[in-house]
């Protein structure tokens, strides 16, 4: 199990799930194809999990390497579809070197969870696409009759598929929930990155992607209910854009960050089964319900039975999906 990492690489930080490093031209082990000189972002995804954007104390054992091996495999197969780049580089963790390493980070605690990315300055908006009406997104509309500025029809249920996938996004959050915003404000929210022109590109390619990507898994028994994407333009080793075409970054289309439904289970008018975190935000939900938590942290202990079933529905995910 690896909860968090202390590697020595400069540009340290932690973020909900991953531990993040800045991995200098000079110590790169080997020769990796698509770097340009300027060295790589390193992400370890840990075994830390989050719901209401809250990190929770009990980590899940292993779930790090199933979402590392669930967004390798979409970001290729994106690529794949030229559908657009992505940051990633590599998973191989031999490309950090052993002077990196601690005590208590040792190799082992970095194989199978690694991914070596492109540098980038991150645009600092959630593309989020939905499919189906669900999470905040049927809040929205139970108040408004629309999500994020999006009207809707009358009618709608709860887990409806919608008329076609919308595009939704929220604006990043170092700390804190995220906020739901309009296309509008999106695009001033990235005014000196581009504004309009940028969020355009950014709302195409993240739909794109849905509608492509939702194909594949309801191929393969799964309904890709919503996902969020993250994009970032590349940048030297001196924090210099070098090209201002977006590309996708961190994970993709994982558990972590997308609603997943089995197919032969669903039924609109109600909360679906799923293979996703849901399952935790359900338990973090009752206890909500029953006033012994309040969404804020520190979060509550994750009992055995939680933490088992989730890693199960992350690993069956994976399974039909990959497989």
């Amino acid at each position: 199990m690896t909860s968090e990492t202390d590697l020595v690489l400069p540009g340290a930080r932690k973020g909900k799930v991953r531990d993040i490093y800045i991995l200098p031209e000079e110590m790169i082990h080997g020769d990796p194809s698509g770097l340009d000189g300027s060295g790589a972002l390193v992400m370890i995804a840990t075994d830390r999990i989050s719901a209401f954007d809250v990190i929770l104390p009990t980590p899940i054992p292993g779930k790090g390497r199933v979402l590392t091996s669930i967004a390798t495999f979409w970001l290729k197969w994106i690529e794949s579809q030229g559908i657009c780049k992505t940051h990633l580089i590599s998973t191989d963790d031999r490309l950090i070197p052993d002077e990196a390493l601690t005590p208590t980070t040792g190799r082992g605690h970095l194989s199978g969870r690694t991914t070596i990315g492109r540098l980038c300055r991150v645009i600092p908006v959630e593309c989020v696409v939905r499919g189906y009406l669900e999470g905040s997104g049927l809040q929205d509309y139970q108040q408004t009759g629309s999500v994020c500025g999006v009207s809707l029809p009358a009618g709608l249920r709860q887990c409806d598929r919608l008329p076609e996938p919308i595009f939704t996004p929220a604006t990043k959050a170092d700390e804190g929930h995220d906020e739901n915003v309009g296309f509008e404000q999106a695009c001033q929210h990235v005014a000196e990155l581009g504004g309009e022109e940028l969020m355009r590109v950014l709302r195409d390619r993240s739909v794109e992607i849905y509608t492509r990507a939702s194909a594949y898994a309801a191929d393969r028994g799964i309904i890709l209910a919503d996902t969020k994407f993250e994009f970032g333009l590349p940048i030297n080793g001196d924090g210099e854009i070098i090209d201002d075409d977006p590309i996708l970054i961190d994970e993709a289309l994982t558990p972590d960050s997308s609603r997943f439904w089995p197919a032969d289970s669903y039924e609109p008018g109600r909360a679906q089964a799923s293979f996703d975190k849901q399952f935790v935000r359900e338990y973090l939900q009752s206890l909500v319900d029953a006033g012994s938590w309040d969404k804020t942290s520190p979060g509550p202990v994750l009992p055995a039975d939680v933490i088992e079933g989730t890693l199960d529905r992350y690993t069956q995910a994976r399974a039909m999906l990959t497989d």
